[in-house]
């Protein structure tokens, strides 16, 4: 069994996570982590990484499940994510 490497996150990828973890924390307004945590099936800590961007590229389930608990589509998640630099290059 070969040995997994974790390439270090580029500073797109980190800057990305910091745009992502602003919406999800906008969206969750007054609402308690441990309650949209737990709406969404993941724990307060992993949420709270999320939206400080110590977790910049979290799972694709953990999304769908942030975006259902907000009521935030998986499209404007994924335009906060996305890179704006990126987007000028494609359209």
């Amino acid at each position: 069994m070969g040995v997994m490497v974790r390439h270090p996150l580029t500073s797109a990828q980190i800057a990305a996570g910091k745009r992502l973890g602003a919406l999800l924390r906008q969206a969750r307004g007054p609402r308690t982590l441990d309650d949209v945590a737990g709406q969404a099936g993941i724990s307060p800590e992993t949420l709270r990484k999320i939206e400080t961007g110590r977790l910049p590229s979290p799972a694709f389930g953990t999304v769908v499940g942030l975006g259902a608990a907000l009521d935030v589509p998986l499209q404007a998640l994924a335009d906060a994510w996305r890179d704006a630099d990126a987007l000028d290059t494609i359209s």
